[in-house]
């Protein structure tokens, strides 16, 4: 009975704490060690309430003072498997110094490649699209407040789950992450992200050819509706598959976008596009 009561424990308040502290992960960023003082200090609060030692609480700050980098997002799943190994490591539960810095070192590149397609490839353009719709079909500022609103809310709402669900489960989070998943996560991000992009293509690009191929008393054939018949997006679909294939080749976005404001006003002036 005294056993259990002497055991060190990360209340909710302290989880919420450390949560809060998240958001400035990346403040104090620098190039020798990246992240780590943001770690650090969002693993504070975690730190005070298990270690009341002073000299246990210095070898605990050390530990969190070594290079620690990943997507800002995905370092709250790692900020709770880490607070559960502390608290295992607090109460003697055979977790050493070295299994800690293992776990975030092992956990921090793999997570870091998921989550570019998942959030910037994919979660990104799709809300995107969407507000920008709203926006482009008369709803104004609505559009905007709805990605700002929308996309902090997701953030937010993953970031605490994700660390409630690190915290609860320790290390099986690592072999449930072993399983495959990563790869089919990143698999299905990456399909749905080109999807959607397939599909903005056609309705935010917009390039019309101007000259009239055949014309009559009573209709006329212009080369555009030919090319919409035959395979309506083509041309959109063409001079972005140029854009990337031209970055792909190192083209600097500047150049690029001058090169289609040229081509754009210069195919006016000479009556190619409209």
């Amino acid at each position: 009975m005294e056993n259990e009561q002497k055991l060190r424990t990360l209340t909710l308040s302290d989880q919420l704490l450390v949560f809060s502290h998240s958001g400035l992960e990346q403040a104090a960023w620098n190039y020798p060690r990246l992240q780590n003082l943001g770690f650090c200090y969002l693993m504070v609060p975690a730190i005070r309430r298990l270690y009341p030692e002073k000299e246990a609480r210095i070898l605990a700050t050390q530990r969190h003072l070594e290079l620690f980098n990943t997507m800002p997002y995905m370092q709250s799943l790692i900020t709770g498997v880490t607070l559960s190994l502390e608290e295992d490591h607090a109460n003697g539960k055979g977790v050493s110094d070295n299994d800690i810095r293992a776990l975030k070192i092992s956990m921090m590149g793999s997570l870091a490649g998921v989550a570019d397609p998942v959030w910037w490839g994919t979660l990104r353009p799709i809300l995107s699209a969407f507000a920008a719709s709203l926006a482009l079909s008369g709803f104004g500022i609505v559009g905007p407040l709805v990605f700002f609103i929308g996309w902090n809310v997701a953030r937010l709402t993953f970031r605490w789950a994700t660390q409630r669900w690190g915290y609860l489960q320790g290390l099986k989070v690592v072999t449930f992450l072993s399983s495959g998943v990563l790869q089919k996560l990143t698999l299905g991000a990456s399909i749905v992200g080109m999807f959607v992009m397939g599909a903005i293509v056609p309705r935010w690009t917009r390039l019309k050819f101007a000259p009239i191929i055949a014309s009559s008393q009573h209709a006329s054939l212009s080369l555009q509706s030919m090319l919409d018949q035959l395979l309506p997006g083509l041309v959109p679909l063409m001079l972005t598959l140029v854009c990337v294939w031209l970055l792909r080749h190192h083209v600097k976005p500047l150049w690029l976008l001058l090169g289609v404001f040229i081509l754009g006003l210069g195919g006016y002036w000479l009556g190619l596009l409209r």
